[in-house]
């Protein structure tokens, strides 16, 4: 269903491509109309993860199929180098700006520079927490809080008959980003209404496999007893598999682990039976992305919020699922 929806979206970014190029005016800041494509300037976060270079490939690719010409840079996981980034693209007067924000706070500045410009600003995967909702036009990506409740209420219908308490350990991602505040706000949520369960720990992973691994062996040595793993990605949570290993536990029976993502590594572990639950956050985004750009630099009316499609996964669900996942 998803593949055929977003065949559906790009043929409608090359069509709205298409008829952006053929009529007159100056085309807006790119000059889109004198050489007959849109350009883009794309800020990426980085590469800090499986679902990370699954999205920068699904950008890369719908707006090469679409004709948008891509300006790329990799922000290292550094808000300074994406707001330098941001000020570049605004130099150059691309068309349209998209980019994932390192963190919620501090864009202010760069998008009224932006917005000054006439140069739309779409964000991409990551909200932001400007109180001025006119600095970008939309905000393409999951819904973070729901996928927070999501995995509190897998873990509170599988502890459901236990009478003692729950003790979870919570991988968080970059502090101050809006998944990792969303994820963490929406599990908390759930669980809050049943005191037996009780997080016991909770520190940031980065979103990467390597940190994730570390704060896991951390929480192991200064917490025994310990139930349930929360990451906020499957690469912390994959991470952190090789930590529980390590500590000669076994994931998945002595410690049950929720994930969020669903990319390929983690949907292994997942039928495998090292990962318990599983929430999708998919990263295929370009598509969407490109028929909202071409429609935005038309100066065309969208949506203030487009949210992605997603899933759960369960141990068969993946099994089914794995053969012909695409990231």
């Amino acid at each position: 269903m998803f593949k055929r929806i977003s065949a559906l979206l790009l043929a409608g970014a090359v069509t709205m491509t298409m008829a952006g190029c053929g009529g007159g005016g100056d085309g807006g800041p790119g000059g889109s109309a004198d050489d007959g494509k849109i350009t883009m300037g794309f800020s990426q976060v980085g590469a800090e993860s499986g679902w990370r270079t699954a999205n920068t490939k699904s950008v890369q690719g719908a707006a090469a199929a679409a004709g948008v010409t891509l300006k790329f840079s990799d922000a290292q996981q550094k808000q300074e180098n994406q707001i330098k980034a941001i000020r570049s693209y605004i130099q150059q007067k691309v068309d349209v700006i998209a980019f994932s924000p390192v963190v919620e706070s501090g864009w202010d500045t760069v998008l009224k520079e932006a917005k000054n410009a006439s140069i739309p600003v779409i964000l991409t995967d990551r909200a932001v927490d400007s109180a001025d909702t006119s600095l970008y036009k939309t905000f393409l990506g999951s819904d973070f809080v729901e996928e927070g409740r999501k995995a509190g209420t897998w873990l509170t219908e599988e502890f459901k008959d236990s009478k003692d308490p729950v003790n979870i350990v919570e991988l968080q991602g970059t502090t101050g980003s809006a998944p990792a505040n969303d994820r963490k706000a929406g599990f908390a949520e759930v669980i809050g209404a049943d005191p037996k369960f009780k997080v016991i720990a909770s520190q940031t992973g980065d979103f990467t496999r390597a940190k994730g691994k570390e704060v896991m062996e951390a929480f192991l040595k200064a917490n025994p007893d310990i139930d349930v793993l929360y990451a906020h990605n499957d690469d912390m949570g994959l991470g952190a598999i090789e930590a529980i290993e390590g500590a000669g536990k076994v994931p998945g029976k002595d410690i049950k682990i929720i994930t969020i993502d669903a990319v390929k590594d983690g949907m292994q572990a997942l039928a495998d039976g090292k990962i318990s639950y599983i929430v999708e956050c998919s990263p295929l985004l370009g598509p969407q992305l490109m028929d909202l750009a071409a429609k935005a630099v038309k100066g065309e009316s969208i949506p203030a919020r487009v949210v992605t499609e997603e899933t759960t996964f369960t141990q068969e669900q993946a099994k089914e699922a794995l053969p012909s996942r695409q990231y």
